[in-house]
């Protein structure tokens, strides 16, 4: 029989030591949700009525909004080649469809602003972008562009 006061053999200590950095090193290393796992959106899921005070939010999007979503599209042609931004589209746009207020924000359109750079694609070329779903009024203080849908911290793919 084993003394209870002695220390534990070195190979237990070690188990014990891995086992409990274990949940710190899965919360540090996780990744992000695989696309299965993230909701699709479609742009005829994005509002739910439109009236002459405007869109209104569906019901999908406001429950959506703050998580991660995929929105599948095209990319509109970026007002400059550095841009973190572009607009993502219903169908293949030839210019970029940005308008001067919210009360004239198209119901085919969500603003994308990238975590890291990527190189556009043509803008027939059929994209899916991963992002955080942002709704409501909102100015971006770089460029004075107003939206009322956006995906932040987001990524695309071809598709």
């Amino acid at each position: 029989m084993t003394d209870p006061a002695a220390p534990a053999p070195a190979h237990h200590r070690t188990r014990r030591l891995c086992l409990a950095a274990l949940p710190g090193l899965l919360f540090l290393t996780a990744p992000r949700p695989a696309a299965a796992e993230t909701p699709l959106i479609g742009f005829d899921e994005l509002y739910s009525a439109f009236s002459p005070l405007g869109l209104t939010f569906s019901d999908k999007v406001i429950a959506l909004t703050g998580q991660r979503v995929r929105i599948r599209g095209f990319m509109a042609p970026p007002l400059k080649a550095e841009s973190n931004f572009f607009v993502l589209t219903a169908i293949p746009m030839a210019l970029c469809p940005f308008c001067s207020t919210d009360t004239d924000w198209p119901d085919n359109i969500v603003v994308v602003y990238l975590d890291r750079s990527q190189t556009f694609v043509q803008p027939n070329q059929t994209i899916e972008v991963t992002g955080q779903l942002d709704r409501g009024s909102w100015v971006d203080p770089e460029t004075g562009f107003v939206s009322q849908l956006r995906l932040r911290d987001a990524r695309y793919s071809a598709v």
